[in-house]
């Protein structure tokens, strides 16, 4: 396997931590272990009585009941493979499950790994399935899947709450999008690293607890602003495939830090507050950005979000998004997302809410509008 630069990744590493004024991140607000840890009175002799030997390949068993738990009847323990971080779940799972000749639908725009590693196995090919520009939101044809599945189709990747647009899929999209898979025997990936953030009052059900086929990866990063600890899962009914995985992760990880499965451990526990503390930073974070769009409808159009805490804007100045972007972040330090990391061609970039710098990076923004004299 040959891969490509992650151009998404390389564009983060020359600005993620030089730029003053960041705009374009994709997790919530973070904490410290101290933080955590107060959560729970007798937690802090627990971490450091932590043993740090290795610990088994599976994770942590408290920590995968943990996780189950977040699921339905059908996910038990047994159903859950941890990770070191959600990159390794695609990784593991694209590698384990397609062999040359198979075919790859991935919901477009996605996190850009998905399509760049289906892509680099040799023999497999790719299709998008694209969400459309609604105009004050993004929005996704249903019936334009079925047009895109071919007989050597293995796959669907969807990504709800999705990076970067903040398009989710209700429960009945999702069922109806099971029964297509169920259909055509397909697996379903469904990349939920943003479950729980959901911001219309309607919480969405995992993609594993809707179909047996299904993988529902999951993570400490980005709901939960815990991008340090490098803890993700597989959750699926197919356990078969998880052990599969597991043979192959034998060869990435072999296993996740003792430490960081400790700390997740409580917070998987005080799951709820951790959850309703990033939803208050988003919405009051949305509300300045709905103040500033409104200031700026010659600049942008502000495109709603459902879930998460990042949404794909459109720039409509006349000069490329990607351009826009450079120049904010050479004249300014902030630091917007271009469109271009996604692959797309298209006048958008993302912006990310889960920070609660937010304000203040924006006003850094505005100033940037005036001093160009956009």
């Amino acid at each position: 396997m040959k891969l490509r630069d992650f151009e998404l990744e390389c564009f983060f590493g020359k600005y993620e931590f030089t730029a003053p004024y960041l705009l374009a991140l994709s997790d919530c607000e973070s904490m410290t272990a101290g933080d955590l840890l107060a959560l729970e009175e007798g937690s802090e002799k627990g971490y450091l009585d932590q043993w740090l030997g290795y610990t088994e390949t599976w994770g942590d068993p408290e920590l995968r009941e943990h996780i189950a738990a977040l699921y339905g009847p059908d996910i038990a323990a047994e159903n859950v493979l941890t990770l070191h971080g959600a990159q390794e779940g695609i990784f593991l799972l694209l590698n384990t499950l397609l062999d040359a000749g198979d075919h790859v639908i991935v919901m477009y725009p996605n996190y850009p790994s998905v399509e760049e590693i289906a892509a680099a196995i040799p023999g497999v090919s790719c299709s998008r399935w694209e969400l459309q520009d609604c105009g004050e939101r993004w929005g996704l044809d249903l019936d334009a899947l079925e047009e895109l599945i071919r007989p050597e189709t293995r796959l669907l990747c969807v990504n709800s709450p999705n990076n970067p647009t903040g398009f989710t899929l209700t429960d009945a999209e999702l069922d109806r999008i099971a029964a297509v898979c169920r259909a055509r025997g397909l697996y379903l990936f469904c990349d939920e690293v943003y479950k729980g953030l959901e911001l219309d009052g309607h919480p969405r059900s995992w993609g594993a607890d809707r179909y047996e086929k299904a993988l529902s990866l999951g993570v400490m990063s980005k709901a939960y602003g815990l991008a340090g600890l490098r803890v993700g899962w597989f959750a699926s009914r197919d356990r078969e495939l998880l052990d599969r995985m597991v043979r192959m992760k034998h060869y990435t990880t072999i296993c996740d830090a003792a430490p960081s499965e400790y700390l997740s451990k409580i917070a998987l526990r005080h799951s709820d507050a951790l959850l309703a503390r990033s939803r208050e930073i988003i919405r009051r974070n949305l509300l300045t950005a709905d103040k500033f769009f409104a200031r700026h409808r010659n600049v942008f159009e502000q495109k709603a979000i459902d879930a998460g805490p990042i949404a794909f804007h459109k720039l409509l100045l006349p000069m490329p998004a990607g351009e826009f972007c450079d120049l904010a972040v050479e004249k300014k330090g902030v630091l917007l997302l271009p469109g271009r990391v996604y692959g797309t061609d298209g006048p958008y970039f993302r912006m990310g809410y889960g920070r609660r710098s937010f304000p203040e990076n924006l006003a850094k923004l505005e100033e940037f509008l005036e001093e160009q004299g956009f």
